[in-house]
């Protein structure tokens, strides 16, 4: 029998936009993810779930608007109207002036990191190992901030190599690195199961379970999904593994309350300590929440 979901959990990567305020060219023409999605919609997506708080995810917005972005999710986080609690903002560590952007938010505690996608068609592969983008990097862990990967399953060794030029970097490995979990026993899962163990060789890094609900198969079910979930937690151990909606993304195949609920039963045979822990207590450790989940008056 599947155990009860927890009674407590942090979603480590919450999606908002708002389409008259934000442009997001990338969902464009998309049917499902073309509109507003806003926090009174994810209320309703979490209703009668155990979600206690959350970690605004950046959007990929046009880059003249990443300021905005910030702004606007730093209010929501000092509201208490939500279970907004903090977030990782858009950016470009390559450029010039990140440095100075990075210093824009120092007295805004609820910042924890930056990210850039780097799997749209624009970015070509290796761009993360730029020295440029390098030293980027190495700033946000002079600034206590973290870096969310967010990059083609096949390209997690250059990862891999960026990491280990960022010791003082904490890193997020987004999505279960991007897997395709209909990807049966092929070379490309083998090199991504290589580059997993690469990445989790470093102590620095740690992997949020998110997002490969949206690559699955419309007919999916909780067994397609298992043994990429599963890859991952044992890779990277019990302590460096976070639960993740991606909402409103994951509507593309589930509701949000349908990914929780595999993700429970997928892993309903372990612990209730490793559940915890996935669920929420790593997310309260590496991020510094409140573990009551109340947000400082």
């Amino acid at each position: 029998m599947t155990a009860p979901l927890p009674p407590k959990i942090i979603d480590t990567h919450q999606h908002l936009w708002d389409l008259q305020r934000l442009s997001l060219p990338w969902t464009k023409g998309n049917e499902t993810l073309g509109r507003n999605f806003l926090m009174a919609d994810y209320l309703r997506a979490t209703a009668g779930l155990p979600v206690t708080q959350t970690i605004y995810m950046e959007v990929d917005v046009d880059p003249a608007q990443q300021e905005a972005e910030a702004r606007s999710v730093i209010e929501l986080c000092r509201r208490d109207d939500n279970p907004m609690a903090a977030a990782v903002i858009s950016g470009r560590p390559a450029l010039a002036g990140f440095r100075e952007y990075v210093l824009k938010f120092q007295d805004a505690p609820e910042i924890k990191g930056v990210r850039q996608v780097l799997h749209g068609p624009a970015t070509p592969p290796g761009y993360c190992l730029d020295p440029a983008f390098v030293r980027g990097i190495q700033f946000l862990g002079e600034r206590g901030l973290s870096f969310d990967l967010c990059l083609r399953s096949g390209e997690l060794l250059d990862a891999d190599k960026l990491v280990a030029q960022c010791p003082h970097t904490r890193f997020i490995l987004d999505h279960c690195g991007n897997m395709n979990p209909a990807e049966g026993d092929t070379a490309g899962r083998r090199q991504w199961q290589e580059g997993m163990k690469h990445l989790a060789d470093h102590d620095h890094v740690v992997c949020k379970v998110s997002g490969i609900i949206a690559a699955a198969t419309p007919d999916w079910t909780p067994a397609q999904l298992a043994p990429t979930i599963i890859f991952t937690l044992e890779t990277f151990g019990p302590d460096r593994v976070m639960f993740a909606g991606d909402w409103p993304v994951c509507t593309l195949r589930a509701s949000l309350r349908q990914w929780i609920e595999a993700l429970n039963e997928i892993t309903s045979s372990r612990s209730t300590a490793e559940r915890t822990k996935l669920f929420h207590d790593n997310a309260v450790r590496f991020y510094g929440l409140p573990a009551n989940g109340k947000k400082p008056s």
